[in-house]
Order: structure tokens, then sequence, then C-alpha cells
């Protein structure tokens, strides 16, 4: 496996990433690849791409946000606008030429705030379980009056995991969130946009890709619903059809 380099973010803090340059840069888009809330670049899905990118010749990029896998940082500091400097750091000193962004569940909204601030940059956008505004939409919403009262009042809050362990909301999370909130109006997107997605997610529901496809405003928009599907959407037939998408957009 390769290890990380890292990146600088000139404030004390490096992002971890993995780059392959591509054999012939510019022959076709590169692909960039933004990970999940309290994920890592180590996952099934970029580690696939990453095999996929390198028998194709294909420039790629992985990464971590701060608080992540293997960059600086402690999670619970973090907040989607540092989760979107990150990104847009990424995008804008790790890659060259038009991208790809191939971004999962949070990687999702950090894939398409970037594509709202550098749409010179973007050629498509591959969306899996994406969850946009999910601090509001999908968190807040969702967490009963006490645990709310907790989390304004102690300003943190662990939240279970069904994949192991606790996760930390913070107050700050939560409030820094409403900033970046793009579902209500209309997102600002001309780029092709394909969206995968689960009947059986239970942490990104499938009507929040309906609604997502309802706010986009460009028309090459695609929703591709499997109903076996889960959130990861990390098995093999899920797999093959996120690189497919991706070959399609080239």
């Amino acid at each position: 496996m390769t290890d990380p380099a890292r990146l600088d973010r000139g404030d004390g803090h490096y992002l971890g990433f993995v780059r392959h340059p591509g054999e012939a840069p510019g022959a076709a888009p590169g692909v960039m690849f933004l990970g999940g809330f309290a994920s890592d670049m180590g996952g099934t899905k970029a580690m696939h791409l990453d095999a996929w990118a390198q028998k194709t010749d294909r420039a790629f990029l992985r990464f971590d946000y701060y608080g992540h896998g293997a960059s600086s940082g402690a999670f619970e500091d973090a907040s989607i606008s540092r989760w979107r400097e990150d990104a847009l750091a990424a995008l804008d000193q790790l890659t060259e030429g038009p991208q790809i962004l191939v971004g999962s569940s949070m990687g999702g909204w950090m894939a398409l705030l970037a594509a709202l601030a550098r749409p010179e940059r973007v050629k498509a956008l591959v969306l899996i379980a994406p969850a946009p505004d999910f601090t509001e939409k999908l968190i807040w919403a969702g967490l009963p009056f006490h645990v709310k009262q907790a989390i304004e009042t102690e300003g943190r809050w662990e939240q279970p995991s069904p994949y192991g362990g606790k996760t930390v909301i913070t107050r700050t999370l939560i409030e820094d969130g409403r900033r970046w909130s793009i579902l209500d109006a209309p997102i600002e997107i001309a780029a092709p946009v394909r969206i995968l997605q689960g009947w059986r997610d239970p942490d990104v529901p499938w009507n929040h890709a309906v609604r997502l496809m309802e706010a986009l405003s460009g028309t090459d928009v695609e929703l591709h619903l499997s109903k076996s599907g889960d959130h990861r959407l990390s098995g093999e037939a899920d797999l093959q059809r996120m690189v497919a998408v991706i070959e399609a957009l080239d």
C-alpha cells in the first residue's frame, strides 16, 4: 500500500493524501475521491478506485479531511467550513485540469460545495449516498429534545455509531453546517451529476437523494437507485457500477 504524502495547510496542520498522476495527464479527466463523515481514504470505495486508476493509468487523488485518517487535527474540533476548505485545497493544489469528483455520503456535500466554488475545474459529479445538509436535516432533525438540549448546553454529544465506537457531534458542527445548507434553494451546477443511492440506506434515506435531484438546476442529472443497496454501497456490484458510471462520463 502506498504511504500517504502530506499537504501542508499552513496553519500547523496537514492533509494526508495519495495521488497517482496517470500516464497521460489530460487524456481523460482526473478522478478525485471525497470520503464520508468520520471515514477515511482507506475505505473500500476509495481503494477500489485507486486500483482501477492504477490499472487504467488514470490520474487519481484520495485524501483525508482534518481530523480524519492520515491527516492531523482532532475530529471534534472540525466543522463543515474546515472540511470544505480541505476539499478545495486538495482540488486546487493536488490536481490538474478537469476533474470528476466522486463524493461518498458527506463527501457528496463536499463535492457539491467544491463544484459551486470551482465550476471551471469540475467535469462531472458522481455522488454516492450523498448527504448535503446532513448536519441539520439528517442529524439535528432526528435528535430527541434532551439530546439537542445537551448539545446546546454542553457543546457536544457522543453519538453511538452503527459502525463501531462513538462519533462526537458538537454544537459548532451543527451551527456551522447551517452556513453551507444548499437544499433549500436551486443548486446552480451545470456539470453532469450521477447519484448512486441505496433503497435500504439507514443513514441517508433515498428521498434525500430525490430532494437533491430536484434542487439541482442542471438537466444532465441521473439517479441510480438500488433496491438492495445500503449506505456503504461497497458490494462488488456496487463498485462495478460506480466505475462504469465514471467511465461513461469521460
